[in-house]
């Protein structure tokens, strides 16, 4: 038998979704690419999709989680800021150490 425990994490605030797996794939695709268009491409996304989740931690964080620069001759642009790089980390962190607890815990039903 070849047991596997599935999970996803995600943060709620207010009991809407704030961050999770896509949106943090989002924003390293943004910190990746530097645009939030290329990020959509890069991440088979439409760039409406890749707007309104963008959108949305923007809107539900208490701090800025990107800086976009218009476009002109050189191009706009979308950047993480500093906090929007620290959600990343700080969410991969929990996922990593989420994911130690829960091979410890398929580990013990393996041994029964």
């Amino acid at each position: 038998m070849n047991y596997k425990i599935k999970s996803r994490i995600w943060i709620e605030l207010d009991d809407k979704e704030f961050l999770g797996e896509g949106k943090v794939r989002l924003l390293k695709a943004i910190e990746k690419t530097g645009s939030l268009s290329k990020a959509a491409k890069s991440i088979n996304i439409s760039y409406k999709r890749a707007w309104q989740l963008l959108d949305a931690v923007n809107k539900s964080s208490n701090r800025p989680v990107t800086i976009n620069s218009v476009g002109g001759k050189g191009g706009g642009g979308t950047e993480l800021t500093p906090f929007g790089k620290s959600l990343i980390e700080v969410f991969d962190d929990m996922n990593k150490q989420c994911w130690k607890f829960l091979d410890v815990q398929i580990e013990k039903i393996k041994a029964l």
